[in-house]
């Protein structure tokens, strides 16, 4: 078995995992339409509910939520379940209320069904905001947390005697290389499928994860017992440690209970209803039925989530042999907790296999927001401001070198992320800037039908300053030192905003804006999705009970 649990063999199994999946995503891919916008972007309007699931899972999940959240569980309790569990609530939305509407206008993208009822300006503005936050912001932590994972697996650092900064600057480059290549030679149907085939991998390779964990945590502190052992220790160890529930005033990275119903839900509403990258595999939906069917069983998805994106950040607290390890990371650490437990419990004979799973979580979210960048910059910029005469065959072609530009960028900005405290908490506090003033902009072409078209520019101005003066001020709650959490500051802003937009819809009223359809898709909705829905409310509800003081917290 000495061959089994050495390097090499970790390295053959990763090679043979990651080779399967671009080839099966090859074939899949055969013959379809590639020179057509719509058959590059879009995946030729067609891909079905299971396969939009998948996407939507692993264009949302990557290294950066295994990192990030069970980094934040680490130093807090199981409160950062929110992210996971609150998205069954904001995915039902898309499925009942926006997809059915994006799917009637026919809109490739959400800048260019902001464009039909706020004008090209609007379009354009929002464009380039969104491609420049994807380019500097979202793909590099995509590509950094990618690389910790893999420095922490193969050791590179030690192995050629470089400095960590150097061997996460070597992963960055070879990640997006590699992620590149399939969003931008792909198109969106090789991108949809190879999240797909990972997402299987993911779910198998991330709940090994917990139970393993377990079973060491109950081995190393419970004289050699199980995984029942490794449960019960971390739950009698401290209760507290357990509780999603957390105090109205907690310091981030906790979750403080009242942001679950108003700051996480507006957050999510803006992730998973009006961000491109998310949206666009529902927008390629070949109906609304199958549409529904991605977005709700993709809710099912997320509420496994705590068990792979939180809990092991609660084992690796507690297990004993790599403290040393996290203590010697220093203010990293948080951002270390996951990848030094995966490294210390995973068995040598899978690691390869874990690995592989792990590097197509990483390249499926680069590659789904590099894809979603390379189209708006494309459809809702050059077509739209540059080249309005440009052919299809010309915009896939400038898609594919903004992809590469877009690309080369992420990668030399990544590693410098190393220096951000926390990569979930960097990410989304910085995407506040723009979450709502998008998310309301959507939400003023469905409810408001005379806005003045002037609108977007006056809610982005106000979320920016307000928001941007929120985070210089960083005031504190009452009686503490601790910083009020950045969704507070969304909970107010959002009610603020949208009232502003009734005002103006009521007193500044221009000519109404009537929604067409476009009849790209069949409109007919998901019979059964009442019933699962339920099914999917009633998961959420149960799992915020169990992690809680009326369950197994206290």
């Amino acid at each position: 078995m000495s061959f089994f649990n050495s390097l090499t063999w970790t390295g053959i199994s990763f090679l043979f995992f990651t080779a399967l999946v671009a080839i099966i995503s090859s074939i899949k891919t055969k013959g379809d339409d590639l020179e057509s916008a719509e058959g590059y972007f879009l995946a030729g309007r067609g891909l079905p509910g299971v396969v939009i699931a998948g996407s939507l899972l692993l264009t949302n999940l990557s290294a950066e939520q295994l990192v990030g959240l069970n980094g934040q569980s680490w130093v807090t309790n199981m409160s950062p379940i929110a992210w996971e569990v609150g998205s069954m609530f904001t995915l039902l939305v898309l499925a009942y209320y926006f997809l059915p509407r994006y799917l009637k206008m026919g809109a490739m993208t959400i800048p260019s069904l902001m464009e039909q009822r706020f004008g090209r300006g609007t379009k354009t503005m929002f464009s380039l905001i969104i491609v420049i936050m994807y380019s500097i912001l979202n793909l590099p932590v995509i590509l950094y947390s990618g690389a910790v994972v893999f420095e922490n697996i193969f050791d590179i650092s030690g192995m050629f005697g470089i400095s960590k900064f150097a061997s996460i600057a070597i992963l960055c480059v070879i990640i997006g290389i590699i992620g590149g290549c399939y969003a931008i030679f792909g198109g969106l149907k090789a991108v949809a499928v190879s999240d797909t085939i990972n997402g299987i991998g993911l779910i198998i390779g991330g709940l090994m994860i917990p139970f393993i964990g377990l079973y060491v945590l109950g081995q190393e502190l419970c004289n050699g017992g199980g995984i029942i052992d490794g449960f019960r220790y971390i739950v009698e160890a401290d209760p507290a440690k357990m509780n999603a529930i957390s105090a109205w005033n907690a310091p981030e990275p906790e979750v403080p209970w009242p942001l679950i119903i108003t700051g996480m839900f507006f957050n999510n509403l803006y992730w998973w209803c009006t961000n491109q990258s998310f949206v666009q595999r529902s927008l390629a939906a070949k109906s609304l039925k199958e549409g529904q069917k991605g977005a709700i069983f993709c809710g099912f998805l997320k509420c496994m989530g705590p068990l792979y994106l939180v809990l092991p950040g609660i084992i690796a607290f507690y297990l004993p042999s790599i403290q040393d390890k996290l203590a010697a990371a220093g203010s990293s650490a948080i951002d270390f907790a996951y990848p030094a437990l995966v490294s210390a419990i995973v068995p040598k004979p899978v690691l390869g296999f874990f690995a592989a799973v792990m590097f197509g979580a990483i390249l499926s979210s680069f590659n789904s927001v590099l894809h979603s960048a390379s189209t708006m910059f494309t459809l809702d910029l050059y077509r739209s401001s540059i080249n309005p005469k440009a052919s299809d065959v010309h915009c896939v072609k400038v898609g594919k070198i903004y992809g590469t530009i877009a690309g080369v960028i992420a990668i030399a900005i990544s590693p410098f992320v190393m220096y951000a405290n926390g990569i979930t908490t960097f990410l989304n506090s910085m995407s506040q800037f723009v979450a709502l003033p998008v998310l309301c902009t959507i939400l003023g072409v469905f409810m408001f039908r005379r806005l003045p078209k002037w609108t977007p520019i006056l809610i982005t101005v106000l979320n920016v300053v307000i928001y941007g003066a929120f985070l210089l001020i960083a005031p504190c709650y009452p009686g503490t030192d601790d910083p009020i959490h950045y969704l507070y500051a969304q909970a107010v802003l959002f009610p603020i905003l949208m009232l502003i937009m009734w005002f103006l819809n009521k007193y500044k009223a221009q000519d109404e804006f009537v929604i067409e359809d476009a009849g790209a898709v069949d409109l007919t909705p998901w019979k059964y999705r009442h019933i699962v829905s339920a099914i999917g409310l009633a998961l959420a509800v149960a799992i915020y009970i169990f992690f809680s003081p009326l369950g197994i917290a206290a």
